[in-house]
């Protein structure tokens, strides 16, 4: 299973370095990749793990995205990053995506869903009832149904089913699918909130979406994170102590199976660049 990596269009926020801790500045924006996975199975065509903005989206912002993240986030919308814009840059067509696999259904990796709409689309059935239920003011402006509500192929888990993964329980590896990629149990962000396991042999890769956001979380003797991430975190979260013992649980793996698992997040673009340069290094050497 070959895998590609994908920002599929960079958040630029209010903050500077304190939220990136790269920016030059405090006063100038910030910027925040959005970790997409490409997998090309040998059996079932493609399979994309979470699909950021899609075309829509750049297209007319304002009548999909709320205008409190328009303006916190400022996205840099280019159509060329857009999910189905690189997979038909790769030489595929949207049409070759077969499944989406989906950490959760926040705007920022919701947004391309309807540019695959014969994909199926697998998540916790929990985060579905959650962004279906629009209970609070956040989560409106969070959850877009205009990003989602006209696809029909959804395929939900529950997390008391499943096996045991390195010691995570509830996982369930994809229906329908004939590789190592499974729904891993990870709420606290959301309720519903999963990371995606794919097994890129000899090891295994975590996209733990957004259980954290800077790869100073997963420093086990000093875990850090920068001030303005740390609030963001803090702003959006559904379920704190499920969230931080998930943190936890996320740095024992780094540090105990480090040989085995490797884990990235969806919006840390020092660990971005480091997986796609390894990637490249992998692939030119086939």
């Amino acid at each position: 299973m070959r895998l590609h990596h994908l920002n599929c269009i960079s958040s630029c926020p209010i903050g500077g370095h304190l939220m990136d801790g790269r920016a030059g500045c405090l006063f100038c924006r910030g910027s925040l990749c959005c970790h997409c996975i490409l997998a090309e199975t040998p059996r079932d065509g493609l399979v994309l793990v979470d699909t950021g903005f899609g075309l829509r989206d750049v297209r007319d912002p304002r009548s999909r995205l709320s205008a409190f993240f328009l303006a916190l986030l400022k996205p840099d919308f280019k159509e060329s990053m857009t999910a189905v814009r690189q997979i038909e840059a790769l030489g595929y067509k949207a049409s070759d995506v077969r499944h989406i696999a989906l950490t959760h259904l926040d705007f920022d990796h919701a947004g391309g869903l309807d540019d695959f709409p014969n994909a199926t689309v697998h998540l916790m059935r929990r985060e579905r009832e959650s962004a279906a239920l629009q209970a609070t003011w956040m989560d409106r402006q969070r959850y877009r149904p205009q990003q989602w509500s006209s696809l029909r192929r959804w395929k939900t888990y529950l997390p008391g089913d499943g096996d045991a993964w390195f010691g995570f329980r509830g996982v369930r590896l994809l229906e329908g699918v004939h590789a190592d990629i499974a729904m891993v149990p990870l709420h606290g962000h959301t309720h519903g909130h999963a990371g995606v396991a794919l097994l890129d042999d000899p090891k295994w890769l975590l996209q733990a979406g957004d259980a954290y956001f800077y790869h100073g979380e997963l420093n086990l003797e000093r875990p850090h994170c920068t001030p303005g991430l740390r609030f963001y975190q803090w702003m959006m979260e559904k379920e704190r102590r499920a969230r931080l013992e998930n943190q936890a649980r996320l740095r024992k793996l780094k540090h105990e199976r480090a040989a085995e698992v490797d884990i990235c997040c969806s919006h840390d673009p020092q660990e971005f660049d480091a997986l796609v340069a390894r990637a490249e290094s992998a692939h030119a050497m086939v």
